[in-house]
């Protein structure tokens, strides 16, 4: 990692105009301005299939899931922005990250996650913005060996959030969700050394 962290970016939501794609997008930038070398990833350019063990039984992990849990283990933290929806996480999100933790021969339990850092974010038109299924997030990734940053961020509103160009309208917005990329940066290198 030196002082340049690797992190993967992507939002919980396949939707075209998707506001989690547009919010992770600002703290992507953000983590890019502080030194990271950042992917940003789309879960619609990655089609995985609903996580079944009778299918994973029968032909193993499927391409695209193995290209996702690859992904996951080159980088050394996430950057999540997850919508809402019925006071959890979607269904995309949770499938991608039940495939990328079945294990692979040789390889130690959970080898895209332990030991890995991630922020997380919510953009929600309501006025919670996504927090309920943050805390949900949380909890996943926790259990799964992963140290979440304790500050993540819900924007509400967020239809009327963003700029024409991708940015967030409200300055306080945009400070609280640039600081979700710079910190995980910061304490990528702080648990570097």
């Amino acid at each position: 990692m030196a002082d340049s962290p690797t992190v993967l970016a992507f939002a919980g939501s396949a939707r075209k105009a998707s506001l989690n794609k547009k919010l992770v997008r600002v703290a992507a930038q953000a983590a890019e301005e502080a030194g990271a070398t950042v992917t940003l990833i789309d879960l619609a350019d990655i089609p995985m299939p609903l996580y079944d063990g009778d299918l994973e039984n029968d032909r193993g992990i499927p391409a695209p899931a193995k290209q996702f849990k690859r992904l996951m283990i080159e980088h050394d933290g996430f950057l999540i922005a997850s919508p809402e929806y019925n006071s959890s996480v979607t269904p995309l999100l949770k499938n991608a990250i039940d495939w990328a933790s079945r294990p692979e021969p040789n390889e130690p339990a959970l080898a895209a996650f332990r030991g890995k850092f991630a922020g997380l974010m919510a953009a929600s038109p309501g006025r919670l913005g996504g927090l309920r299924g943050l805390s949900d997030l949380r909890s996943i990734l926790q259990n799964i060996g992963v140290h979440v940053l304790p500050d993540f961020v819900a924007t509400p509103n967020a239809g009327d959030a963003f700029t024409d160009d991708g940015g967030l309208k409200d300055e306080q917005q945009r400070k609280l969700i640039h600081g979700v990329g710079t910190r995980l940066v910061e304490t990528l290198r702080k648990h570097a050394r």
